[in-house]
């Protein structure tokens, strides 16, 4: 055996490291779907254990197997018979290496409440259990889980109603089939609508872009491919059944969308994972197209890694929304300061009995009633016509989609409202395009002041567009102190950063740069082309927004610049050449 092969040696780290590239390749396009598929059992002996990963030659850690181990089982609590869909999200293990060029590609133009993951996973889940004599407990429990670093919801759990009671007949080499076929689907391309085969059915589906116009009209069908079968629609990929998922709380919609905007930290007690996870997204989904930057757990079981990092109480409660089912938590929770407690729906007449604000005081017993225990006292007024409007909905019948699309809309240009004040002062900070000039470096974007934003809303607020009333200046202000506001504030100073580049690289392509040359010393013309080069070189990394031609002609002086050189520069700055 050659000694250089051992564990450890360069020569060995290089053979896995092509092995798990040759591995990538392989699994190209599934992976640009989803993580793996698992299968997770229940053992007498072990209790919840994973049977089965596809591919069979994915890396997960014990911690990120431990994980979707206990996320994929309700608990006892939910008595959850038959089968169940639910959906969790769960943090990767430090040092997992992930397609950055992927990533980057797919999230330059997915809007930003759709992009890849970069730090969790999302688990798909599908759970039978049904009662089963030839079992030790006398019943079959078993779950089929998708991981994606994709948040399409609505998607994924309809693969799973197609895949799912095929699977629980056949076993693994239907899994086998259908990883296989996810792997001829094209990749996700924002913008673009994707026919998905899989199991003798066509799922059409179009993957929203950022340069949509929000609110926009559904999906229609396309029919540029010659299929033999017919595709089912799928209108969205991510937005669930908001009017179902908030029935019995329409009343403080309001409280539970500033709540969000503000990323307070809240936990949903819910009787089952299903609604539990449906909550939980509902309400960070209620900010969009503003992204949610806190964390969220649909579902939170005790066994999760992050458990006691959530539960101490030597430290203020986090910013995360938590989606429960296990009454322990109740006593757990008693801290914190939002704490909402479903139950199942309960109908008064005709409308879906409202749960009521009640005092955090109140929140002792494990028997705790459903409602909203909370102080806070919202900085709106509440939109009653909207209310009326949806309860006369349900009176009326109307069906579900209709009353969830009247929801989103509202939830839309409320948050639009509260955002634009902030996208227009935000443009404002921007240096004007005239003091970009090719021989000195972009001027920076003004810093955003607070005190001068809220001067600007008298004229240029909320009211211009929302009829509502409130304080919306105290709302600004404790947004301020918020992750959303932080993310949001990073997001869009990153993006005009990247413009200023954009646009020096194209006033540098438009200078004369060989008449300036020309007087100049060598030293002088080797620090421009060095320079030049970093900035061609960042600009490709970022993916530039550029005018066409403005890298090929800069690329091109650069080699004739390089080329009037001295042979010894030539040698020297010819090893450095731009990618």
């Amino acid at each position: 055996m050659d000694p250089f092969d051992g564990p450890g040696s360069a020569r060995h780290e290089e053979q896995e490291e092509a092995g798990c590239a040759e591995s990538r390749s392989r699994w190209a396009r599934f992976s640009s779907w989803l993580e793996c598929a698992c299968v997770v059992t229940f053992d007498l002996e072990l209790g919840q254990a994973i049977e089965l990963v596809y591919p069979q030659d994915v890396k997960l850690t014990e911690k990120e197997k431990t994980s979707i181990c206990y996320l994929s089982f309700p608990d006892s609590y939910s008595g959850c018979l038959g089968d169940t869909q639910f959906s969790f999200r769960f943090r990767q293990s430090v040092g997992r290496r992930t397609s950055r060029l992927r990533d980057d590609l797919y999230n330059r133009d997915a809007p930003v409440t759709l992009q890849r993951e970069t730090a969790h996973f999302f688990g798909y889940v599908y759970f039978r259990q049904v009662k089963d004599v030839s079992v030790k407990r006398g019943y079959f429990q078993k779950s089929l889980v998708l991981v994606s670093r994709l948040p399409y919801t609505h998607l994924f759990h309809s693969l799973m109603q197609t895949i799912a009671p095929e699977f629980f007949e056949k076993h693994e080499p239907c899994l086998e089939a259908v990883c296989n076929e996810i792997d001829q689907w094209p990749s996700p391309v924002p913008g673009q609508t994707l026919n998905l085969p899989v199991m003798g059915v066509i799922l059409q589906v179009r993957i929203p872009s950022k340069f949509d116009k929000p609110g926009g009209s559904p999906v229609r069908q396309t029919a540029k491919e010659n299929l033999l079968l017919a595709p089912t629609l799928l209108p969205t990929i991510h937005e669930l059944d908001l009017f179902k998922c908030f029935q019995s709380v329409l009343i403080h919609l309001q409280m539970l969308w500033e709540l969000a905007l503000l990323g307070e930290p809240l936990v949903i007690m819910a009787p089952s994972p299903t609604i539990s996870s449906e909550t939980v997204l509902a309400i960070i989904s209620s900010i969009s197209p503003l992204k949610f930057c806190c964390d969220f757990r649909p579902y939170f079981t005790i066994h999760d890694s992050e458990f006691r990092e959530y539960t101490t109480r030597t430290q203020a409660p986090p910013s995360v929304v938590l989606g429960v089912t296990n009454p322990f938590f109740i006593k757990t929770f008693q801290s914190w300061p939002h704490i909402v407690r479903l139950g199942e729906v309960k109908m008064a007449g005709d409308l879906p009995k409202q749960v009521k604000v009640k005092k955090l005081s109140k929140l002792k017993t494990l028997d705790t009633k459903p409602g909203i225990y909370t102080a806070y006292k919202t900085f709106l007024h509440k939109d009653k016509i909207l209310i009326k409007r949806l309860l006369k909905g349900i009176q009326r019948k109307r069906p579900s989609e209709v009353q969830s699309a009247i929801l989103r809309r509202h939830l839309l240009e409320l948050t639009q409202s509260f955002i634009i004040p902030l996208e227009r002062y935000m443009a404002s900070l921007m240096p004007l395009q005239r003091s970009v000039t090719p021989w000195k470096t972009p001027p920076q974007i003004r810093p955003f002041s607070q005190d001068e934003f809220l001067s600007t809303l008298d004229h240029a607020g909320p009211q211009l567009t929302s009829l509502l009333r409130g304080d919306w200046i105290g709302l600004y202000r404790k947004f301020f102190r918020s992750p959303n506001f932080d993310g949001w504030y990073r997001h869009r100073h990153r993006e005009m950063t990247q413009k200023l580049e954009s646009l020096h690289l194209e006033v540098i392509c438009d200078a004369d740069l060989l008449g300036w040359t020309k007087d100049k010393s060598e030293v002088e013309v080797v620090d421009l082309i060095l320079k030049l080069r970093e900035k061609l070189i960042k600009a490709r990394r970022q993916q530039l927004q550029l005018r066409d031609g403005v890298m090929d002609k800069l690329d091109s002086f650069i080699t004739s610049i390089i080329s009037s050189l001295p042979a010894d520069l030539q040698s020297v700055l010819g090893t450095g050449a731009s990618p």
